[in-house]
């Protein structure tokens, strides 16, 4: 596991860009912290970092939200927040996002256990101060 301190909001480009490159072998990745910790935030930075220039906000209401960079890549950002059943997610055709090898970035994922595919980075964000955060990078195989 990694760990990564983030002591204040300038360093979100340089905490943004560990993240990029220690998760850059795998598409879905998974964000948790409490309500307000950061999660929205961090993936703003990330979607930065690769060169997304559309307004990045969290999918609360419509789930998903895709990006695109100037490089024509595509990204998807999730939020389950709202899900009340998991299998909601069927609708929308959830593994069809998560094996399109494109970058996937899930918050509330807890809410769709059973839907998470086999691989994913999980990234939990801790509050530790007023503006600082620790952040958690760990791989997981096979939902362990």
């Amino acid at each position: 596991m990694k760990k990564i301190i983030c002591e204040d909001k300038s360093q979100l480009p340089q905490v943004a860009e560990n993240i990029i490159e220690t998760c850059k072998d795998l598409p879905v990745w998974v964000f948790m912290g409490d309500m307000g910790a950061g999660k929205t935030t961090l993936i703003k930075a990330i979607a930065r970092a690769f060169g997304v220039g559309d307004l990045v906000s969290s999918p609360s209401f419509s789930i998903v939200n895709e990006y695109e960079n100037q490089q024509d890549e595509i990204f998807y950002h999730f939020d389950f927040y709202r899900v009340e059943e998991q299998e909601e997610v069927l609708e929308i055709g959830i593994d069809e996002y998560f094996y399109s090898g494109r970058h996937c970035w899930l918050e509330w994922a807890e809410k769709i256990p059973d839907y998470l595919p086999e691989e994913f980075y999980l990234i939990s964000i801790e509050v530790t101060g007023n503006e600082t955060r620790e952040m958690s990078i760990k791989k997981i195989h096979d939902g362990s």
